[in-house]
C-alpha cells in the first residue's frame, strides 16, 4: 500500500505545504508503513513550495493558455481565460503588494492590448471572424484598455524598453531568480537568449544559425523562466548563477585590443555593421549607436572628415529605417538625433570645400583616406534633407492639433527651415540645375502658405510699437514677396519637369491671392493654362490645385469681386466634399468605394493642421456670394419658368430654412445668410446687413480676414447695390415713376451710384424704364407682362406638355409608339418637326434680310397656311398636332410685335 493513502489526499498535503511545514505522522504503524515503502520511493523528497510559486505558477500557466489562444486568434477563449486571469491575480493580491507585480504579467497585458488593437485595424480579417469571435473581441478589447489604466506606468516602460524599470520588479523576486526551475520567473524573462559573442567581426553580429534560431523567438518567449537561464548558470563560478540586466546590455567592443585602427578597417566595420540592416530580429536602436561609436573612434584616431562624412550618411540612413512601416512616423527622440545629425553633416561640408558628395560616385571610386586629392564620398544630402521634410510632415500629420505637443512640434519648423536654407545656399554653389530647382521648391512649400504680416504692415505705412519691435523688423531680411518671386521665377526658366514647375506657379498664385495681389494671382493662372489639363496631375498637386483657386476665390471676394469669387468656388463648393478636395480630411464612405489600404494613402495626403484652410469661413464666403447674385437674378425672373440657377447649394439652404416649421432667430452661419437673403428680397438692406455682420458673425468669419474692416465695409456697400437692384425688379410695375434723391435716401447711396446703377440696369434691358434728367427720376414703362399674363404663359407651357403626354398615352394603348415608322416622314415628333420647319420658313420670308432693316408681319397667317398645306404636313399630325404650328406662329408674331 502506498504511503499517499497513510498520510492523506494530495489536497491536505498542498494545504500543509503552503505553511511551509511536513505534516507529522500518526505515532502508530510508522514501522509498519516504512516497511512497505521501496527505495526509489524513498529516494525522492517531497517539494515544499511557497504560496508565492503556487500563485504565480497559477498566473503563468493561464498566461500560457491564452498566448496559444491569441496564436489561433480564439478570441472567444482569451475572454474566457482573461478573466480568470484577473480573478487569479486578485487572489494574490498579498503577495503582489509584498513582492511587486511580476513583469510576466505586464508584458502580457502589454502584449495582448497591441495584439487586440492589430485585429481591430485589420478590418478585412474582423470581417472573416464569426459572431463568437467577433463578440469577444469588441468586449475583451474595452476590458484590456480599461484594466490597464491601472498599470500605465509599467506597460509604457515595457514598450519603451525601459529595463531600469523591471529592474526594481527582479529584485523584489531575486529569490527565485536564483532558482532555475520550471517556476521561476524574473526580469531575465524579457531578454531573449544572447549569442556568445564572437571572435574579431561578428562579436556585434548575429551569424546565420542565431537569425534561424531567432526567428522562433515567439516559442522562447511564451515559456517564461524553463529556457531563460544560460547553461552557465549552473555552474557555482561566482555571479554565474543569475543574470543581470546590466550584463545582457554590455555594448561589445568595436575592435580586438591592439587592432590598428585606419580607414580600411573602419570601412570594413561600417559593411559589417550594415550587413545586418532590414534582417529579422536586428536591434534597430543598437545598431545605430555602434555606428555612433564608429564614428567617435574615427574622429579620436583622425581618419579625417572623408570616412566620418560616409558614417554620418549611415546614420541618417539607419534613423529613417528605424520605422520599417511607411505609415509610422518618428519618436521624439529620434527626430532630435535627426535633426542634429543633419546639422553636424552640413557643418562638415561647409567647412571642407574639398569633400564631394553624389550619388553617382561610385562605392569603388570613393576617396576616403587622408591624401592630396579631395575627398570623394557616394551619397546624397539633398535626398535626406526631402526625406526628413516629409517626416517633419508625417510627424504633424499624426499629432493631436489641439494639444500643447502639436505647438512643440510646430517650433521645429524654424529648425527644418533653417536646415533647408542651408542646404540651400550648399547648392547654390555645388548642385547642378535640377537639385537646385528641388531645394528651392521645398522652401517654397514651407513659405507659400503663411501670411507676411510684418511686410503687411510695412505695406500700410505702420511700425512696431516698441523700439526693440522696429529694430528686428529693420534687421529682418528680404519679404516673403521678394524671396517667392525669385525662387519661382528660377523654376520657371531652368526646370524641365513639368511637376515641379506646376507646383512652383501654383504656389505662387497662392501667395499672391494669399496678400489680395488679385490681378497678378489672376493672370498668373490664366496664363498657365492649369485648369486644361489638371486632372491628369497626381493626388497631391491636385489637392494644392483645389487650394489655391479657393484661396484665389477668396482674394476675390475681399477685392470686391463677387462674380470671379463665386465662380472660383463653385467647383468645390458644389461637389459637397470640400473637406476632402482640400486634403483636409476624410468623409465617411462605404468599403466598396474605399478599401482599407486606399485610406491609408490618403491619409499619408493629407495637409497639416496649421495649413488649413478655414471651411467655415469658406463656405460664409461662397454663400454670401451667391446671395448677392442669386437674390437680383431672381426677383427678376420671378415668373420665368426656366430660369437656371446660379448656385444649387444656396437654393438648397433656402429650401432648408422655407421648410422648418418655427423660425426662430438664426444661430449658425448658414441660417444667418438664410435670413439675410429673406430680407435682400424684401428689398429691406439694413436687416440683412444686421444678420450678416453682427458680433456672433464677426466672430466666426469676417475677424478671420487681415483687413477685416474693409472687407466689412465693401459688403456693407455690395449690400446696399444689390439691394436696391432686387428692390427695383420686385417692385417696377407698381411705379409709374420714382425719384433718384428717394432711392438714394431709402439705401443710403449717392445719387451718382443710384444713377449708374439705374443706368446699367437699363441698358442691359433688365429694367424697361427711362432717365429723366431734369427732374431726376425713373419713368416705368408698361413693357413688362403683368402677373396675370405671366401665369397665362406658364399654363399654356403646361398644356403643351399635357398634350404631348396625353398623344404619347393614346399611341401607347394602340400599340403604335414610337410609331416613327408608321407615320411616315414626321412620325410621333411630326408637331416639333413642323414648328421648327414653320419658324425658318417665317425667319427666311419675313425676318432679317441683309442689308434691310426687320420688317415686321411681312409673311401673313395666308401665307402659313396654304404653305402647310402645299407641303401636306397636316395630313402626318393627329387633330391636336395640327393647331401647334400655327399656334407657335402667331406667338412668334405677337413677340415681334410687342418690340
Amino acid at each position: 500500500m502506498s504511503r499517499f493513502f497513510a498520510t492523506g489526499s494530495d489536497s491536505e498535503s498542498e494545504e500543509s505545504s503552503s505553511a511551509d511545514e511536513l505534516t507529522p505522522k500518526a505515532p502508530g504503524g510508522n514501522f509498519k508503513q516504512s516497511l512497505l515503502i521501496s527505495d526509489d520511493e524513498e529516494d525522492t523528497k517531497r517539494v515544499v513550495r511557497s504560496a508565492k510559486d503556487k500563485r504565480f505558477e497559477e498566473l503563468t500557466n493561464l498566461i500560457k493558455t491564452i498566448r496559444n489562444a491569441m496564436k489561433i486568434r480564439d478570441m472567444a477563449k482569451c475572454l474566457e481565460e482573461f478573466e480568470q486571469l484577473c480573478r487569479a491575480f486578485l487572489k494574490s493580491k498579498t503577495i503582489v503588494d509584498k513582492e511587486g507585480v511580476p513583469a510576466f504579467y505586464i508584458r502580457l497585458l502589454a502584449d495582448l492590448e497591441d495584439y487586440l488593437n492589430q485585429l481591430w485595424e485589420d478590418k478585412e480579417g474582423k470581417k472573416k471572424m464569426n459572431k463568437n469571435n467577433a463578440k469577444a473581441l469588441s468586449t475583451l478589447r474595452q476590458k484590456i484598455r480599461k484594466y490597464n489604466r491601472d498599470y500605465e506606468t509599467e506597460v509604457a516602460a515595457y514598450k519603451e524598453v525601459n529595463w531600469e524599470s523591471f529592474s526594481q520588479w527582479s529584485r523584489s523576486s531575486s529569490d527565485s531568480e536564483g532558482e532555475a526551475g520550471e517556476d521561476g520567473v524574473s526580469a531575465k524573462a524579457f531578454l531573449k537568449k544572447k549569442p556568445e559573442a564572437a571572435p574579431e567581426a561578428s562579436k556585434f553580429l548575429k551569424t546565420a544559425g542565431d537569425e534561424s534560431s531567432s526567428s522562433d523567438d515567439d516559442d522562447e518567449d511564451e515559456d517564461w523562466g524553463s529556457d531563460t537561464v544560460d547553461s552557465g548558470s549552473e555552474s557555482s563560478d561566482e555571479g554565474e548563477g543569475k543574470i543581470s540586466l546590466s550584463a545582457s546590455f554590455e555594448k561589445p567592443k568595436m575592435f580586438a585590443k591592439g587592432t590598428e585602427i585606419n580607414v580600411p578597417v573602419v570601412v570594413k566595420k561600417l559593411n559589417e555593421i550594415l550587413q545586418a540592416r532590414g534582417k529579422k530580429g536586428t536591434d534597430r536602436a543598437a545598431q545605430i549607436e555602434l555606428l555612433h561609436s564608429l564614428a567617435t573612434i574615427a574622429g579620436e584616431n583622425n581618419l579625417g572628415q572623408g570616412i566620418l562624412v560616409k558614417i554620418k550618411f549611415n546614420i541618417i540612413a539607419s534613423l529613417y529605417d528605424y520605422n520599417p512601416n511607411l505609415a509610422a512616423f518618428m519618436k521624439p527622440d529620434m527626430w532630435k538625433k535627426c535633426l542634429d545629425c543633419i546639422d553636424e553633416l552640413l557643418d562638415i561640408l561647409f567647412e571642407h570645400n574639398n569633400i564631394f558628395i553624389g550619388e553617382n560616385i561610385a562605392e569603388d571610386s570613393e576617396s576616403l583616406a587622408i591624401s592630396d586629392q579631395p575627398f570623394r564620398v557616394r551619397g546624397c544630402i539633398l535626398t535626406l534633407v526631402e526625406r526628413m521634410d516629409e517626416e517633419f510632415t508625417k510627424i504633424m500629420q499624426n499629432t493631436d492639433p489641439h494639444s500643447q505637443e502639436y505647438v512643440d512640434n510646430l517650433k521645429d519648423e524654424g529648425h527644418v527651415c533653417g536646415i533647408i536654407d542651408r542646404l540651400l545656399d550648399y547648392m547654390e554653389t555645388k548642385g547642378s540645375t535640377e537639385e537646385i530647382c528641388r531645394i528651392y521648391l521645398r522652401r517654397i512649400m514651407h513659405t507659400y502658405y503663411k501670411f507676411d504680416y510684418k511686410a503687411h504692415r510695412r505695406s500700410l505705412g505702420l511700425q512696431g510699437e516698441t523700439k526693440s519691435e522696429q529694430d528686428q523688423e529693420e534687421s529682418e531680411g528680404e519679404d516673403s514677396a521678394v524671396i517667392m518671386d525669385r525662387l519661382c521665377k528660377f523654376i520657371y526658366a531652368k526646370d524641365r519637369t513639368d511637376r515641379i514647375r506646376t507646383c512652383a506657379i501654383l504656389c505662387h498664385i497662392y501667395h499672391h491671392a494669399l496678400h489680395s495681389r488679385w490681378y497678378q494671382a489672376r493672370d498668373l493662372m490664366l496664363m498657365s493654362h492649369l485648369q486644361d489639363n489638371i486632372q491628369h496631375a497626381d493626388p497631391p498637386v491636385q489637392i494644392l490645385y483645389n487650394r489655391t483657386m479657393v484661396q484665389l476665390g477668396i482674394c476675390a471676394f475681399r477685392q470686391g469681386m463677387i462674380k470671379d469669387a463665386h465662380n472660383a468656388l463653385l467647383d468645390i463648393q458644389s461637389s459637397g466634399r470640400a473637406k476632402e478636395l482640400l486634403g483636409q480630411g476624410l468623409l465617411m464612405r462605404n468599403m466598396q468605394e474605399r478599401n482599407a489600404e486606399q485610406e491609408k494613402i490618403e491619409k499619408r495626403r493629407q495637409v497639416p493642421f496649421h495649413m488649413h484652410i478655414n471651411l467655415e469661413l469658406l463656405e460664409c464666403v461662397y454663400l454670401v456670394s451667391a446671395m448677392l447674385l442669386e437674390i437680383p437674378y431672381m426677383a427678376a425672373h420671378e415668373f420665368d419658368a426656366r430660369r437656371r440657377m446660379i448656385s444649387k447649394q444656396f437654393h438648397h439652404q433656402l429650401r432648408v430654412g422655407e421648410r422648418q416649421p418655427l423660425l426662430g432667430p438664426p444661430e449658425s452661419m448658414r441660417e444667418h445668410v438664410v435670413a439675410a437673403s429673406k430680407a435682400m428680397k424684401m428689398g429691406d438692406w439694413r436687416t440683412c446687413h444686421s444678420f450678416i455682420i453682427n458680433e456672433k458673425m464677426n466672430s466666426k468669419v469676417w475677424d478671420l480676414f487681415p483687413e477685416t474692416q474693409r472687407v466689412r465695409e465693401m459688403l456693407v456697400r455690395k449690400i446696399q447695390e444689390e439691394s436696391l437692384r432686387t428692390y427695383l425688379f420686385t417692385y417696377s410695375s407698381v411705379y409709374d415713376s420714382i425719384s433718384m434723391g428717394t432711392l438714394s435716401e431709402m439705401f443710403e447711396l449717392e445719387i451718382p451710384t443710384v444713377h449708374s446703377i439705374i443706368s446699367k440696369m437699363i441698358i442691359n434691358e433688365e429694367l424697361m424704364a427711362s432717365l429723366d434728367q431734369p427732374t431726376q427720376t425713373v419713368v416705368m414703362h408698361r413693357t413688362e407682362p403683368t402677373s396675370l399674363q405671366n401665369m397665362a404663359l406658364q399654363l399654356a407651357e403646361k398644356l403643351g406638355s399635357l398634350v404631348e403626354n396625353n398623344e404619347r398615352v393614346f399611341d401607347l394603348k394602340q400599340g403604335v409608339y414610337g410609331g416613327y415608322f408608321n407615320r411616315g416622314e414626321f412620325g410621333q415628333h411630326a408637331s416639333l418637326d413642323a414648328i421648327y420647319t414653320i419658324y425658318v420658313f417665317a425667319y427666311q420670308k419675313g425676318g432679317y434680310q441683309q442689308n434691310k432693316s426687320y420688317n415686321r408681319g411681312m409673311l401673313s397667317q395666308t401665307e402659313v397656311e396654304l404653305w402647310i398645306q402645299k407641303n401636306n404636313i397636316s395630313d402626318h399630325m393627329t387633330p391636336s398636332q395640327a393647331y401647334m404650328p400655327l399656334i407657335f406662329f402667331r406667338g412668334c408674331v405677337l413677340y415681334h410685335f410687342r418690340f
